[in-house]
Formats: structure tokens, sequence, C-alpha cells
């Protein structure tokens, strides 16, 4: 029995106002351990110290706790009994199997885009394709793909389809380091630039068929340059 339903009602308000901080402190830190990690500042392998980590995002060492938790379910960090957490190593062949399950579910998305996409989306992919263009005329190869993300990121919100989009972020995160490293490929930034500008004028067609058919086209010339020899570790774009 509450002898104080006053007190107690403050009480749940305050308790409720210190999760919120609590939360807000885990996000921040997993968004800038994830940022570090895709950045390849964090390369595969790298040991991850809390004390070290709370330093650097400014949070308290139970939220870098927190945030390393939710890396290790996104399969970026893993941990090692014994050693701690570190930066997971996602090997080319890995990379290539998470491609296969990726292409599936991003023709799916393509196709529900194709069929759902509106006028003002077809214009912001459009100048998406633009600026992406720009990147890759002016060299600037670590922009152009970041700017692929983006673009899958704005079929994803064309699609409409959060529990394709959801499993897909799940992947892509696994493998985006290689994505970086395949940008660096000579050549490789003109083939997949003209790869998902098909994409995008297939969704701006209203066109399913054709729309998952350029995805699918996409992701097969990827998982070849994937399994290509390669002096360097490469990886999807």
């Amino acid at each position: 029995m509450v002898d104080d339903p006053v007190n107690a009602v403050l009480g749940s308000s305050s308790d409720r106002e210190e999760d919120s901080m609590a939360a807000a402190a885990r996000d921040a830190a997993q968004g800038a351990l994830r940022a570090a990690i895709l950045r390849g500042d964090m390369p595969p392998g790298h040991r991850l110290v809390e004390a070290e980590l709370a330093e650097r995002t400014g949070v308290n060492r139970s939220s870098v706790r927190s945030a390393i938790d939710a890396l290790i379910a996104d399969g970026l960090v893993e941990r090692i009994p014994n050693r701690g957490a570190r930066v997971r190593v996602v090997t080319v062949e890995e990379a290539v199997a998470t491609t296969e399950c990726r292409m599936v579910l991003e023709g799916l998305l393509a196709r529900k885009a194709a069929e759902r996409v509106t006028g003002e989306q077809v214009v912001q992919l459009r100048a998406q394709l633009h600026v992406m263009g720009d990147a890759v005329g002016a060299g600037d190869l670590l922009k152009y793909s970041d700017l692929i993300s983006q673009l899958h990121g704005l079929v994803r919100d064309a699609a409409r389809h959060p529990v394709a989009a959801g499993l897909v972020d799940r992947l892509q995160a696994q493998v985006v380091r290689h994505q970086f490293q395949l940008s660096l490929r000579p050549g490789r930034p003109q083939v997949s630039l003209r790869e998902l500008t098909a994409v995008v004028d297939a969704i701006a067609a209203g066109d399913p068929d054709r729309a998952e058919a350029a995805t699918v086209d996409h992701f097969r010339s990827v998982i070849a340059a994937l399994s290509e020899p390669t002096r360097t570790p490469g990886g999807p774009a």
C-alpha cells in the first residue's frame, strides 16, 4: 500500500526521466561507436575498452556497455571470452553470403517501391543519382559509398515495407566496411552508378518486374566483384 500517492507519482515520473536519459546516452554512444567502426577508425579486431570509450563518447560506462551489446546484436562487435569486446572481423566469404541474402530483400524492396513510389520520391531518387554522379566525377569515392547507402534508404522509404527494411539494415551493417573498400576499386563506382541508375529508372517508371530484376543484377555484380581476388579486402557497394 502506498502511504503518499503524490510522492509515488513524482517518483514514478523521476524514474521515467532517468530511463529516458539513460536511453539517450546509450543511443548517443551507439551512434558514435557505429560511425567510428564504419569510418575505419576502429578496424576489425580493434579491442573496445569501456573506460576509454566512455571518455571518448562522454557517457558513463553503463551506457557504453549497453551500446556495445546493441552493436553485438547488429553483428558489428563480438565478445571474446576473457578478452572483452572487439570489432568483429567479417570475412569475404561471409560478406558474399550476407550479400546473397540482402539481394533477395533489396529486390523485394525495389519491387514495392515501384508499386508505391510518389512523384516527390522520384524527384528525390533522381536528385540522389545526380549527387552520386558528381561524387564519382570528382573522385570523392568515400563520399560516393555513403551516397549509395542513402540511395538504398530512399528506395526503402518508397517501398514502405518495414519488415524487409529492418532485415536489410541489419545485414548491411555487418558488411558496410567492405562497401567503402569496394568503392575504392578502379572502375567500380562507374559500374555501380550505371546499375543503380537502372534501378531508379525502373522504379520511376512504376515497373516492379524491371525494378526487382535491375536490383538483383546490381547485387549479382557486387557478389562477382567481392569474389574477385584482390590484395585488399573488398565488399558490397
